[in-house]
Parts: structure tokens; C-alpha cells; sequence
């Protein structure tokens, strides 16, 4: 009798346990949106720069002084700090005290060290958790359940839905927004840029020209035509963008619509362009870049810098990452694609072949060839 009694014990007691991790499973993916808001909160007070300025340790209170802070609001701060240091973004250490304990020491860690410096993040990072590109995201199952489908010319996105205007439209008509997209563009392309330059610098040899199609103010060229000054670098987008497209470069900017044409070059570089398009628009850019480029047995191809949905390292982050992006890219009713699904839209621009290069985390490197 006693021992059945254990045996139910047991069992009911895995069952406990079973709901218990249940709901913390629940409880930890709501709360992402906190985790998230206080990754944005140190990016709007500067918190890794506060930290750098002390050589890369810093107290609270050294630290509400450098952000400028009340010491009222130091309990707060500590509040802050403790869930950026269970992230992840911080670590901590005690400094030891006259009197025995002691009080914590703020500490860079790799990824908060990518949010300081001459090429960061902060750009990237502050873009994607600013509300206008946040709130869309409360809307995600309004939109689902709208019965009618937009035409192709007009799609209705989650980012139209909220604010009344695509966020190309708005980007067209508000100066700051338009600051804030290519600041995030800029910050992203001179850290991962600096990394495939250094890396993975096989991918633009051989080559004399190169066209960085819808590249913006020209981030990721300008690394490559420093990397690589043999090779002749353009940057080809829309004039309002490229009117603010910095001088003094050896980058060439062209004003332009890659639905329309794309300059000669013997390669064409599309870095998260692609996954901002359906399969239509995309085959349309690519039989674009295909006219453009020189022959295979010259060196011609399409470079794209793009997630591979299933590529790349296998852990769960990874995954995770791969799969939100997906979700983020919903924004302007664009995809991330898995391998079939680019072979398809290559297959369909009538190109030849193509090599994924699973190189940069979550996202890959593909060489296109006509």
C-alpha cells in the first residue's frame, strides 16, 4: 500500500512539475517584450557607452551619473540592470566592500560590446525596437483575419494596417524615420561587412566591378572598396535616397529602380533586399541583375546576403532568430525563404546554378551564377 501511494506521488508530482514548466514557458515568452523593452531602454540611455567610458566596469551609481540619472531612480536602475544581466547583455561582479559583501560591478559582455564603438548595433538594434516598426506587430491577428486578398500592386501590410502607408511611403515622407532606417542599415553592414571583408574575402575576388543594388547610403561598398580597391564598387537606390549619400567615397552612386534596370557590372550584391519582396518581384530584380552581370566564365554572378531558413548552425537560437525574422519581415510583406523555396525564384529568373554559403550565423552567403 505504501509503496502504490509513492508510485502516485511520483506520478502526480511529475505532472506538477510538468505544468509548472508549462507555464513558466508561457510566462517567459510573454515577458520577451520586457526582456526586449530593456535592451531598448540601454539603448536609449547609452548604458554600454556609460560602461566603456569607465574602461568596461561600472557601478550603479557611476553609471546613473554618466547617463545622467537622479540617484532617486538608482532602485529602478538596478532593476533594469538585473534583467539585462540575466539576458545576457551585461554581467555582473560584487566589488568587494570595507565592511564585508559588497555592491555589484557592471561588465561588458561580447554582445554588449557590439553596442560601442566606431562600427556598432546600437543603429540596428534601436530601429528594429522603435515603436513605429513595434506597433504593427499588436495587429498580427486583425491582419490575419481580413478575408480579402490586396492586389499584388498594393499589398496591405501589418505596417499599412497600423500606421496608413508602407513603410517605403512613409520612409519617402518622414525625414526622421528615413534617418532611423538607414542609420540601422548602416550600423548593420559596417559590423557584418567588416567580418565577411576579413573572413570570407574570397567572395569578391576576381572580380573589377561590383553594383550594391538598393544599398543605400553605400555601408557595405564602401567596406568592400576598401577591402578590395581593385575592384570598382557602385551603389545603385532611389534618388531621395541616394541624394543623401555620403561624399567623399570611392563608392559611385546611381539613382535608379531595380525594377527597372540594374548598372553593368560582373557582379551584383543584394544584402537583405530580396527578403523584402514576394516571388514575383524578386524573380523581376533578378532577371534584372541577370541582364546586367557578365558571363559565368567571366566571373559574373549575384551575390546575396540573405537568411537560408534552415541553414547555418542548428541550435535553438538560431532557429529562433531565423523563425522571428520571418515574422519581422511580415512588416512589408516580405519572406524569409528556405533553399527550395530561393532555388525556385532562381530557377524562375533563369539562372544556372547557385552555392549557399552557411557563413555568417543566421544568415548565409549565396553566390548566384547566370
Amino acid at each position: 500500500m505504501g509503496s502504490l501511494e509513492l508510485s502516485k506521488n511520483k506520478c502526480n508530482g511529475g505532472q506538477e512539475v510538468s505544468l509548472l514548466d508549462a507555464q513558466l514557458e508561457l510566462y517567459s515568452n510573454t515577458f520577451a517584450v520586457i526582456k526586449s523593452m530593456a535592451l531598448k531602454s540601454a539603448l536609449d540611455l547609452g548604458i554600454a557607452d556609460a560602461v566603456h567610458r569607465h574602461g568596461g566596469a561600472a557601478t550603479l551609481a557611476e553609471i546613473a551619473s554618466e547617463v545622467a540619472l537622479h540617484p532617486s531612480k538608482i532602485p529602478c536602475l538596478r532593476r533594469l540592470m538585473r534583467a539585462l544581466t540575466v539576458s545576457g547583455v551585461f554581467a555582473a561582479a560584487v566589488k568587494p566592500g570595507d565592511g564585508g559583501g559588497g555592491e555589484p560591478v557592471y561588465e561588458l559582455t561580447p554582445s554588449s560590446r557590439l553596442l560601442v564603438g566606431s562600427s556598432n548595433l546600437s543603429g540596428i538594434m534601436s530601429m528594429i525596437l522603435h515603436p513605429t516598426l513595434v506597433v504593427p506587430f499588436l495587429g498580427v491577428g486583425e491582419w490575419l483575419r481580413r478575408d480579402r486578398e490586396p492586389p499584388e500592386e498594393d499589398p496591405y501590410c501589418i505596417f499599412k494596417q497600423a500606421h496608413g502607408r508602407s513603410l517605403w511611403e512613409l520612409a519617402g515622407r518622414d525625414a526622421a524615420f528615413d534617418a532611423l532606417i538607414n542609420d540601422g542599415m548602416v550600423s548593420d553592414s559596417r559590423v557584418i561587412m567588416d567580418y565577411v571583408v576579413r573572413e570570407h574575402g574570397e567572395v569578391f575576388r576576381g572580380i573589377a566591378s561590383l553594383v550594391d543594388l538598393a544599398g543605400g547610403l553605400g555601408a557595405a561598398a564602401q567596406v568592400i572598396s576598401k577591402a578590395f580597391p581593385e575592384v570598382r564598387c557602385s551603389v545603385m537606390d532611389l534618388g531621395h535616397v541616394v541624394a543623401k549619400a555620403p561624399a567623399g567615397t570611392d563608392v559611385e552612386y546611381i539613382a535608379g529602380d531595380m525594377f527597372e534596370s540594374v548598372p553593368p557590372a560582373d557582379a551584383v550584391f543584394l544584402k537583405w533586399v530580396l527578403h523584402d519582396w514576394g516571388d514575383n518581384d524578386c524573380i523581376k530584380i533578378l532577371k534584372n541583375c541577370k541582364k546586367s552581370i557578365t558571363p559565368r566564365d567571366k566571373g559574373g554572378k549575384v551575390i546575396i546576403m540573405d537568411i537560408v531558413v534552415g541553414a547555418g548552425p542548428s541550435d535553438q537560437k538560431h532557429r529562433e532568430v531565423q523563425a522571428l525574422f520571418d515574422m519581422y519581415i511580415m512588416l512589408v510583406n516580405g519572406i524569409e525563404r528556405d533553399e527550395q523555396e530561393w532555388k525556385k525564384v532562381f530557377v524562375e529568373a533563369g539562372f544556372s546554378g547557385y552555392k549557399i554559403m552557411p557563413i555568417l550565423g543566421f544568415r548565409s552567403m549565396i553566390e548566384v551564377y547566370p
